[in-house]
């Protein structure tokens, strides 16, 4: 037996308000410096109400720390394809009603307009599930409360980071005041432990000097269309791929509730964006003709993790932590799940909030468990994205590939259940000899090799 990596892979709600019998009225919590925390529990601010600040807000409020969940815009939503593996449906007790669509029929379209169907090895129970963030990042934060997390309505402002290993940080925020007041509330919060989850542009990040990483800008446009064309996309989702789309990304057409999510991404022309969506619309203007624009939306998307993910008592995750894969572009999965596992190794490690914890009861119970999991998933799919997005030759070659079923069942395995795919070995050398014959007729190997050789 052997094993296979993915060639390729897929990719008005009410604000929260605080809980006034969990919180102080005062804007200060008091807090004691205590190495042992006697007479109180470990305390935890969280800085981000996305799918890593939720699920991280939830480990730790049931593992019986107290924890205060910091989000600025309960209502907002950012711009997703919204694409989740099967296994996070049960992984994360998600229910079925949050899913606005079941992806059964995928397809895969070349700079020469070459189409694949990437769905048809897809087994009779499977489907990409199809949501949109705004539901999504409701349902998490609000489980999160009914966990014990303090759900703040807030902006986060500043972090004071202490002199010693036991004095607490100190959380500055602007509380909400409510849907008719213009001016906030502000507010700060003694802590002993710190998850930022505030995405790409993360302010907690900042504070630890983390470190810069490069990112993307993804842009997409909600489109509701005539019934006949909604129809077209009911179980469809298409990926496009070419210069006029994209120069180091691709471009989607993701089916959602009662319109479709057509956007695209790009590291390298950031300036470009609104012409590489004009690119997408061009490629698929006639079946949406008819539609209206019902959202517009931009967001930067991390391509790396950051130097720094762990700085004291201090952790990030998601976005912040740069966890988004490159060539796929997936980041919901692994925002949640980085989000878990730093929440559920600062209870263990503070035996269920009854002790401090430490920096390296962070690195060793979060930060290197993370790494052994999933570094080499990221680090495959990098290598993936400079070998098949540099030029529209190479991307025909990927489309090409993606057509063979064995490569579609591999990917389908890593994708779906987010393990590595247990191979045929025969089946694998095939697949490498045809990847390869492919890319020497772009001359794409040799100048990989010649990179690498720099």
């Amino acid at each position: 037996m052997s094993t296979t990596q993915p060639l390729f892979s897929l990719l008005p709600l009410k604000p929260i308000p605080s809980n006034p019998h969990k919180r102080s009225p005062n804007p200060i919590i008091a807090l004691k410096s205590d190495p042992h925390l006697s007479g109180r529990k470990l305390r935890a601010a969280v800085i981000g109400g996305g799918p890593a600040g939720a699920s991280a807000a939830e480990a730790l409020a049931a593992g019986g720390v107290e924890t205060f969940l910091i989000e600025r815009s309960p209502t907002g939503s950012k711009p997703c394809g919204g694409a989740i593996p099967l296994c996070m449906l049960d992984e994360f007790s998600l229910p079925p009603n949050i899913v606005d669509r079941k992806v059964t029929r995928m397809k895969i379209i070349s700079p020469s307009n070459l189409t694949v169907d990437f769905g048809k090895t897809l087994k009779p129970h499977e489907y990409i599930a199809m949501l949109r963030r705004e539901v999504l990042d409701s349902f998490l934060r609000a489980r999160a409360g009914s966990n014990g997390a303090n759900l703040i309505n807030g902006l986060f402002t500043g972090l004071e980071v202490p002199s010693t290993a036991y004095d607490p940080y100190v959380v500055h925020y602007t509380e909400s005041a409510g849907e008719d007041s213009v001016a906030g509330i502000r507010r700060k919060v003694p802590v002993d432990v710190v998850i930022g989850a505030d995405g790409a542009n993360s302010r907690v990040a900042k504070s630890i000097g983390a470190g810069n990483y490069s990112f993307a800008i993804a842009f997409q446009e909600r489109i509701k269309l005539p019934d006949e064309k909604m129809e077209y996309y009911r179980d469809l989702a298409e990926m496009y791929v070419g210069n006029d789309i994209s120069p180091d990304f691709y471009g989607w057409v993701f089916p959602k509730c009662d319109h479709v999510a057509v956007g695209t991404g790009t590291v390298t022309g950031k300036p470009d964006i609104k012409k590489f969506q004009a690119g997408i619309r061009d490629r698929v203007k006639e079946k949406i003709s008819g539609g209206k624009v019902i959202k517009v939306e931009a967001h930067p998307i991390p391509e790396h993790p950051r130097p720094r993910r762990v700085q004291g008592r201090v952790a990030l995750v998601g976005d912040a932590a740069g966890y988004v894969t490159k060539c796929s572009g997936e980041g919901i999965y692994f925002a949640a799940k980085s989000g878990r596992m730093c929440g559920e190794a600062i209870v263990r490690a503070s035996e269920n909030g009854k002790k401090m914890i430490s920096e390296g009861d962070l690195k060793t119970n979060y930060l290197k468990e993370w790494d052994d999991m999933f570094l080499s998933t990221f680090r495959f799919l990098d290598l993936l994205q400079r070998v098949f997005y540099g030029n529209n030759v190479a991307r025909e070659a990927l489309v090409e590939m993606c057509g063979d079923e064995y490569v579609q069942r591999m990917t389908f395995e890593s994708y779906l259940y987010k393990k590595m795919a247990v191979g045929n070995p025969m089946q694998d050398v095939k697949m490498v000899w045809n990847a390869l014959g492919s890319l020497m007729r772009g001359k794409i190997v040799g100048r990989e090799m010649a990179r690498l050789r720099l």
